[in-house]
C-alpha cells in the first residue's frame, strides 16, 4: 500500500492556510452555468480517516450522468495533512483527494463533494478548493447547514429555501425526497446555483444523499479498513 505524503510547502498553521484560501478565492469562477444535468460524467468524492493512525483514504466515484451508473472508482490513502481547524478542512483532505483524481482514467466531468462551496464563512469550502485547483465545475452537497440560516423549504421533493450568511444567499436547503430532512446544495466552481440543485435532484432519485456520495463513502470506508489493516 502506497500512501501520500504531505506535500512539501503545504501549509502548516491557520495564518499560512487562511493566505492560501485568499489567493485561490480571488480564481473562482461563478458566471458559468455549468454541465447539463444528464450529460457526461458525474464524480462523487468522500473521505474517511482514522486520526489515531493519522490516516485519510478518499474516494472517486465516477458515474454515467444520464444512468448514474458506475463507471469507475478509485481510492488513494494518505496522511491527514493539517490540524482540525473549522473553516480549514480541505487542506486535511485535499492532498489525498487529489491523489485520488489523478488515478482515474475516465474524464470526471461535474465534482460533487460531501461538503460545501461557496457555504463557507470565508466562501471558499471544499467544493470549491478542489474546483479551482482541478478547473472542472463542482459543487458542494451537505448533510448539515453549518452555521448558516435558513426557512424550512416546502415539503415536496424540489422545494428549497435560501441558506443565508449576513443576507447572502450562499447556497439553498433543497428537499431531495418528499418528508425528510433537506440537503444543503452550494455552487463551488463553475456551476450556477440553479444547476446546482437541478444536478442535486438528479443524483437523489431514491434516496436523499446524491448516489454520487452514497458509493464515494462505502468506498472510502472500505479502503480506510483495508489500510488500517496492512499498518
Amino acid at each position: 500500500m502506497t500512501i501520500i505524503d504531505i506535500p512539501a510547502g503545504w501549509p502548516a498553521d491557520e495564518t499560512s492556510a487562511r493566505a492560501v484560501q485568499r489567493e485561490l478565492r480571488g480564481r473562482l469562477v461563478r458566471e458559468e452555468e455549468g454541465p447539463a444535468v444528464g450529460e457526461g460524467h458525474v464524480t462523487g468524492l468522500d473521505v474517511a480517516y482514522d486520526d489515531e493512525r493519522d490516516l485519510v483514504a478518499a474516494a472517486a466515484v465516477v458515474l454515467d450522468a444520464r444512468t448514474l451508473e458506475v463507471v469507475e472508482e478509485v481510492t488513494a490513502v494518505g496522511r491527514v495533512s493539517f490540524p482540525y481547524v473549522p473553516g480549514l478542512l480541505a487542506f486535511r483532505e485535499i492532498p489525498t483527494v487529489l491523489a485520488a483524481l489523478d488515478r482515474l482514467a475516465a474524464d470526471p466531468g461535474l465534482l460533487v463533494c460531501d461538503g460545501y462551496g461557496l457555504a463557507h464563512p470565508r466562501r471558499f469550502g471544499l467544493a470549491s478548493h478542489l474546483g479551482v485547483l482541478t478547473g472542472l465545475p463542482s459543487l458542494g452537497v451537505a448533510k448539515n447547514p453549518f452555521t448558516f440560516t435558513y426557512e424550512q423549504p416546502g415539503p415536496e421533493r424540489g422545494e428549497f429555501a435560501p441558506l443565508l450568511a449576513d443576507g447572502e444567499e450562499v447556497g439553498r436547503a433543497l428537499r431531495s425526497q418528499a418528508g425528510v430532512k433537506p440537503v444543503f446544495v452550494s455552487v463551488g466552481h463553475r456551476i450556477s446555483l440553479a444547476n446546482a440543485c437541478a444536478h442535486t435532484l438528479h443524483l437523489t432519485p431514491r434516496y436523499r444523499i446524491p448516489e454520487t456520495t452514497r458509493h464515494a463513502d462505502s468506498l472510502c470506508r472500505r479502503a480506510l479498513k483495508e489500510a488500517i489493516g496492512e499498518v
